[in-house]
């Protein structure tokens, strides 16, 4: 039996009633049981679609690509993981080609974070909040096969040295050049790659005299591959020092804050530790996570 059309139309704004009741048109839809203050807090962007989007090269052991190029293995999956179960949102990595993408495609709302990890430094806070949470130092691989004496950092002079472009390495390799021609020596002729593995490719093929990382990655490396490699770590004299690395979130996005508070978190129960020491990572862990320190002594 058809149903007058007055009793049809009633029945539909019920139901759009009902729909409103249950917040079936805003953000709140989305919110998980149990949501805590810290998804409340989530730009809406960000709630209501359930996920936040990391951009994120290939860069071992922080993210091992696999073969099909969208599975992701690492440190920065295990890390994205725990924030985002503190936060009651999913992640996600979008394999892009190297710094320079993922900081374009931040500011044009392709993603909202990128885990470099990345120097925080006064220019890019200029754009983006950088959630300090690791240390480190710059060491630089050197294939056994290759024909370079290279015994310690200042056999670097004068030598071609692979590294990731826009990266930290890049910034070490420019202070390792000033203290080179301060010592009579040439600078090293920095070779700005996309990626950790075409770095290494780099040095493995002769290209380069040396594949320049963290020393996290080095070491990563070597544990992998302790036929192939030596390494050398840049000293405080050639101005490598301990460089704060952070998590880059746009300003504009307003999801500083909240990942900062997620960072503490995971601080407190435990999670961040125990990434940490899985990866053996405990020498460039740091007491607690900070936000924007570049003017920071």
């Amino acid at each position: 039996m058809r149903l007058p059309r007055t009793i049809l139309a009633g029945t539909a704004a019920l139901t759009l009633v009902s729909a409103a009741a249950c917040g079936g048109g805003g953000g709140d839809a989305q919110r998980p049981a149990g949501a805590t203050a810290l998804y409340d807090a989530l730009p809406d962007s960000i709630k209501e679609t359930g996920v936040i989007r990391f951009a994120g090269d290939s860069h071992p052991p922080y993210r091992i690509v696999a073969n099909d190029g969208k599975t992701v293995t690492g440190i920065d999956k295990e890390l994205q993981d725990a924030l985002g179960k503190v936060l009651g949102v999913r992640t996600e990595i979008s394999i892009v080609n190297g710094l320079p993408a993922a900081l374009s495609g931040m500011l044009a709302s392709r993603y909202d974070a990128f885990n470099g990890p990345v120097k925080d430094s006064a220019e890019r806070e200029k754009q983006f909040d950088a959630i300090v949470w690791m240390v480190t130092r710059t060491s630089y691989l050197i294939p056994k096969a290759g024909s370079a004496a290279i015994k310690s950092s200042g056999d670097l002079c004068g030598k071609r040295v692979a590294g990731t472009a826009g990266s930290i390495v890049e910034d070490q390799a420019k202070r390792l050049t000033e203290w080179c021609t301060k010592h009579g020596k040439p600078g090293i002729d920095f070779m700005g790659l996309a990626d950790t593995n075409g770095t290494i490719l780099a040095a493995k093929s002769g290209r380069a005299d040396a594949a320049g990382m963290t020393e996290s990655a080095a070491l990563d490396v070597l544990g992998k591959e302790k036929d192939a490699f030596t390494y050398v770590t840049q000293t405080d004299e050639q101005g490598a020092g301990v460089d704060r690395l952070a998590m880059l979130v746009p300003k504009s996005s307003g999801l500083g804050p909240v990942m900062l508070d997620a960072f503490k978190k995971i601080f407190e129960n435990g999670e961040y530790k125990k990434i940490m020491d899985k990866y053996g990572l405990q020498n460039v862990a740091v007491q607690e996570p900070k936000m924007n320190t570049a003017a920071t002594p």
